[in-house]
């Protein structure tokens, strides 16, 4: 890890960064259907992001993409809430740090933004994951909220912004 960089993604970035997901979703064996695999959006991630109000950072070693994450606006939720998207690593970018700071940098933005709160959806298995959230001050809530059609993620959290 000789030149890890935290970047905006950029268009370029779009089949590296659909590639890191599939990969993680293939070697962890993770279900693929009613999750970030099937999203029709992963091959375009550069173009999903390119809104107001929403962000896609994707971390770089060596010019090569290890891993992401996002926030963007809640699909189908009346609310001032974003959500936390995307956020997934190769192995080789895992215990590093790398999951916390973009964390902190997709809530930041997320403020910047004027969002009230930031949502999340994963899987149960995906416990070190939840122990990061919780760290970032996400708490586990009882429903999903929007719908982001992730049926196979039965684990809900949010963060309120404004702590």
């Amino acid at each position: 890890m000789s030149k890890i960089v935290i970047r905006e993604i950029q268009s370029k970035d779009n089949q590296q960064i659909a590639a890191v997901i599939r990969e993680v979703f293939i070697n962890d064996n993770y279900p693929k259907t009613g999750t970030a695999f099937a999203d029709k959006q992963l091959d375009f991630m550069f173009e999903t992001y390119d809104k107001e109000k929403a962000i896609y950072f994707v971390i770089e070693n060596d010019g090569k993409i290890i891993g992401g994450a996002g926030i963007s606006q809640l699909d189908n939720a009346d609310s001032n809430i974003c959500e936390l998207q995307k956020m997934y690593f190769l192995n080789e970018a895992r215990g590093k740090g790398l999951g916390f700071k973009i964390i902190q940098m997709c809530l930041e933005k997320a403020k910047e933004f004027g969002f009230e709160k930031c949502y999340l959806e994963t899987l149960p298995e995906m416990k070190t994951a939840q122990h990061l959230y919780q760290k970032s001050g996400f708490e586990y809530i009882d429903a999903p909220m929007g719908n982001t059609f992730h049926n196979s993620c039965p684990v809900w959290m949010i963060k309120d912004l404004s702590k």
